[in-house]
């Protein structure tokens, strides 16, 4: 458990790096990558991603926590079924994992 903690804790400081620099000219565009893309970004692009979609999957009157380990298993599901679907596109394959609140 200290292991995912610890990983999540460094996502989320990537996340905020991210954040913090200046500003690029990329963009992702979450319904047209596929789970290859995404299993081949980088590890802060896969941060971002894997916060946007807890947010998104999330009941609009949820509390703001972060379940770490709910997060981690949500994180190795989505991967895991990228292995297997790997031109799924992203976002059909979160939809078919989490259904949205």
């Amino acid at each position: 458990m200290k292991n995912v903690a610890a990983a999540l804790f460094a996502a989320i400081l990537a996340c905020c790096a991210y954040w913090s620099a200046p500003a690029a000219a990329s963009e992702i565009n979450l319904s047209t990558w596929t789970c290859k893309q995404f299993q081949s970004a980088n590890k802060d692009d896969v941060g971002v991603i894997l916060a946007w979609l807890d947010g998104y999957y999330r009941a609009e009157d949820d509390p703001p926590i972060i379940d770490t380990g709910q997060f981690a298993a949500n994180a190795k599901k989505l991967g895991d079924y990228c292995a297997v679907h790997p031109d799924t596109r992203l976002i059909t394959a979160a939809d078919t994992l989490f259904e949205r609140e």
